[in-house]
């Protein structure tokens, strides 16, 4: 988990929104605004429905607005690039991107964190941490570095290229993570280990 979840949490495809969306979003405010509201909502319902729920129900928002994104500029722009988007298809682009802003802000931001920090005895937290930090720094460089050669080649198909590591996160997550939902830190390891 402490391996998988950070690099699951970088292929989200969120460093693509982080590190070049601002040109588009500079004269709007609302993403700021969306990303406050996130992290509210997320601290205020970690521990009722559980981390697990918010995993999953943030994998199939962010995938849902990746899809509908990507499909958007494809119609507009197609594989060639050229042409110019319409107000209205661009007013639903940036409208998909702050929903997908806010899955990523109320479900993998916080819980690519807050899961492998509490998943492991007291012992060895520290280390189980930094393993976390390093999977997420290499490969949210990796990522930063391959977005634009990966822009020109797959141009929208890079939509789909992280919805698809959105579902296999997802599945991921389905799968293998326990419900830790009203379970104290000490049997939460033992349940994440079994």
């Amino acid at each position: 988990m402490a391996i998988l979840v950070p690099f699951f949490q970088q292929l989200t495809g969120i460093n693509v929104i982080m590190f070049y969306a601002p040109v588009l979003f500079r004269t709007i405010v609302i993403t700021g605004v969306v990303n406050v509201v996130s992290i509210y909502l997320f601290i205020l319902t970690v521990d009722k429905v559980g981390r697990r729920f918010l995993f999953l129900v943030g994998g199939i928002q962010m995938l849902v607005c990746q899809i509908t994104v990507g499909t958007l500029i494809g119609v507009e722009f197609g594989t060639s690039g050229q042409g110019t988007m319409s107000k209205t298809i661009s007013s639903f682009v940036v409208t998909f991107i702050c929903i997908y802003v806010a899955g990523f802000a109320w479900s993998w931001r916080g819980l690519g964190w807050f899961v492998p920090s509490e998943i492991f005895p007291l012992e060895i937290r520290s280390i189980g941490q930094s393993i976390n930090v390093s999977v997420k720094m290499f490969f949210a460089f990796l990522i930063a570095q391959t977005f634009l050669m990966m822009l020109c080649h797959l141009k929208f198909g890079l939509f789909y290229f992280f919805g698809g590591w959105v579902v296999i996160m997802t599945t991921f997550i389905f799968f293998f993570l326990p419900e830790t939902k009203n379970v104290s830190i000490e049997d939460e390891v033992s349940l994440v280990l079994a």
